[in-house]
């Protein structure tokens, strides 16, 4: 019985010089070791102009042409993003008018008006999901579904009466508050509830109506913002469904009312490649002349690194 590996001639194998070979990574694109006392953008230029490096590189840039052209740079978020710090960063930005929309899902405001209550926020779930403890927080509750309340009354949108009721109550750590922070500056601030997803719906002064409609109407402010994307920047930091899903749902509308979106950036920062942002963010919406980044990493590394650059670059 013939051994099949005999019958291959390793001899004949046809070979060229990798001089004439294309390479996809260069000695020009290395990194630079860093200098003692150089600056923030000194440290950008010794980034690899690789994959992530060359990426950073280019988010930075075309936030930076977005707010000197005074094109809208709207913030997306979830949760863990309040939790990992960065409000101090956002509204930062917000005051500089880099950012000209936030937008987030329901559990932020959970977060953001406990940062404002008690400069602390973040329950150990599974140290009270045992007890049947988890999510009773009376405050929290109490106060967000009173601004459930104002924002049906006044027919207002859930994150405006959020912030408005921080401002009126005037809570201790206010300064910290995202919703407070654009009720203060006049800058949307759309909230984006999925019902029965947050530790507020379980109590029995939830209005899930009232709650319904206010989000709706935060729907249709950020469909407004989101028509006037071109030449600007979408940024979905962290949420993994809504907001890929809630900016899908805005960009076709927009779009289908005779808007025209072609050239603008979309952004995802997140600590894996969410299949929704990547593909409702990233790679649908801007194809044509549009561009889209996926960046991974955690939130309190990636943001302020991104932030500063931002603002050195201005």
């Amino acid at each position: 019985m013939n051994n099949p590996e005999s019958s291959l001639d390793f001899n004949q194998l046809t070979t060229y010089s990798i001089k004439d070979r294309k390479s996809l990574v260069s000695k020009n694109d290395f990194a630079a070791p860093w200098k003692k006392g150089g600056k923030l953008s000194d440290f950008i230029d010794t980034l690899p102009a690789i994959l992530a490096g060359n990426d950073i590189r280019s988010v930075i840039q075309a936030i930076t042409l977005a707010a000197q052209n005074k094109k809208q740079v709207c913030f997306a978020m979830g949760g863990h993003v309040i939790k990992t710090g960065m409000n101090p960063l956002i509204i930062d930005l917000m005051q500089k008018k880099i950012l000209t929309m936030i937008s987030m899902n329901g559990s932020c405001i959970i977060h953001d008006l406990e940062v404002a209550l008690t400069g602390r926020t973040s329950e150990d779930v599974a140290g009270s999901l045992q007890d049947g403890s988890f999510g009773m927080a009376r405050e929290t509750s109490e106060l967000l579904n009173q601004a459930i309340k104002t924002a049906d009354d006044q027919s207002i949108g859930l994150g405006q009466a959020v912030g408005e009721m921080i401002l009126a109550e005037n809570l201790p750590h206010k300064h910290l508050s995202l919703t407070a922070t654009g009720a203060l500056l006049k800058i949307p601030v759309t909230v984006h509830v999925a019902i029965g997803t947050d530790i507020i719906h379980m109590h029995p002064s939830f209005n899930a109506g009232a709650c319904g409609n206010a989000s709706f109407r935060d729907f249709r402010i950020f469909a407004t913002q989101i028509s006037k994307l071109e030449q600007g920047v979408f940024i979905n930091a962290g949420s993994a469904v809504i907001m890929p899903e809630i900016f899908l749902k805005a960009l076709t509308l927009v779009r289908n009312l005779g808007h025209n979106l072609d050239a603008f950036t979309t952004i995802s920062l997140d600590f894996i490649r969410q299949y929704r942002s990547m593909t409702n963010v990233v790679n649908r919406p801007t194809l044509g002349k549009g561009k889209g980044y996926a960046i991974v990493g955690h939130h309190e590394i990636l943001i302020p690194l991104i932030a500063a650059g931002v603002i050195e670059s201005l």
